[in-house]
């Protein structure tokens, strides 16, 4: 099922405002290039993050799964000259399709992308980060949560997306990434350390911040 009736959906996003150009041809060139451009962030949902980014304040981000670059340059647009974009993707040829982007941009400078895979790499980050997106392989979403709230500032928010997942998470006997994204947002619920809102924004987003 579609969470969001796809009118509603395209209602949204055409009372969004619009990516700047650049952006948009981040957008053209994945559509073109990729065999799954859905698996980019849409233009609510960036422009969603752009307005956590200016309410917080936020200098510092971390992306679980770059993609082709869209969602880090969003996050690297609305952050300060002086902020920084960490991202972590382990698709070799699907970084370099963002690095090429990130070139490109002249907020490119402001993102730092690392190749490898995204458990053992979130190990070796220093913190605090202010804002930490989550768009990656859903079986390891819970630890990717667990890992970005050791590293996550005190007024800063997670946002997990595709927690909807097509609507699976409403099947109890649901399997693999339904089954594990069911597992996150209820592991999410219960954690006492955070609250949470699940947002039916695209297929789904949940935030998380300290309590």
């Amino acid at each position: 099922m579609d969470p969001v009736h796809p009118a509603i959906d395209a209602y949204a996003e055409a009372h969004t405002s619009p990516p700047p150009d650049p952006l948009a041809e981040v957008v053209a060139d994945t559509q073109e290039r990729m065999p799954w451009p859905s698996m980019m962030s849409g233009l609510v949902e960036g422009r969603l993050f752009e307005a956590l980014i200016a309410i917080s304040g936020a200098r510092r981000a971390l992306e679980v799964g770059t993609f082709t670059g869209f969602g880090a340059l969003t996050m690297a647009a609305a952050l300060p000259d002086d902020g920084q974009v960490v991202t972590l993707e382990a698709n070799e040829d699907t970084a370099a399709i963002a690095r090429q982007h990130f070139e490109r941009s002249e907020h490119g400078g402001k993102i730092e992308l690392i190749v490898g895979d995204a458990r053992e790499q979130l190990a070796k980050l220093d913190g605090p980060f202010d804002f930490v997106y989550i768009d990656a392989w859903k079986g390891d979403y819970i630890h990717y949560y667990e890992a970005a709230l050791s590293l996550l500032s005190p007024r800063g928010v997670i946002v997990a997306d595709n927690v909807l997942w097509g609507g699976s998470v409403l099947d109890e006997s649901a399997g693999g990434e339904g089954r594990s994204v069911r597992a996150f947002n209820e592991h999410v619920q219960a954690d006492e350390r955070v609250h949470n809102v699940l947002l039916t924004v695209g297929d789904g987003l949940m935030l998380a911040w300290r309590r």
